[in-house]
């Protein structure tokens, strides 16, 4: 089973969020990173551009091909990971502290409709049981 942190919020498309006051910390969850195998680029959005919920947010690129991310709530862009650049495999061995993007978040009660810890461990159980 995927690791999944107490503390975060997650989406059905397994990224994760820690909010930080007005901002959002966004990345992929470990079960994403197991699931596109070894990262070798991340193409980072600008600073400054503003998404929507459920908009295209970045692209992760792995052995296996391109992974669209999710915006997971409306905002700007505030801040990339530009240590990504250089060392995409970071996701692979650190999907919680390898973060992708920070968002000023544009509607903070869209937060509402994410997934807590709990709940994002029994959805991904649902998933596996899908799969398996």
């Amino acid at each position: 089973m995927a690791n999944v942190l107490e503390g975060l919020l997650y989406t059905e498309t397994h990224e994760w969020v820690k909010l930080e006051g007005s901002k959002a910390r966004v990345g992929v969850t470990d079960f994403a990173q197991h699931a596109m195998g070894d990262v070798v680029y991340v193409e980072l959005p600008e600073v400054g551009k503003k998404v929507s919920k459920g908009d295209d947010l970045c692209v992760v690129e792995s052995v296996k091909g391109a992974n669209e991310v999710y915006a997971p709530l409306s905002g700007e862009v505030a801040e990339v990971n530009s240590a990504l650049e250089d060392s995409p495999e970071l996701v692979n061995s650190d999907a919680y502290g390898s973060w992708l993007v920070v968002l000023e978040i544009s509607d903070p009660s869209e937060a509402n409709q994410l997934m807590g810890w709990e709940a994002y461990k029994k959805f991904l159980a649902e998933t596996e049981k899908k799969e398996g």
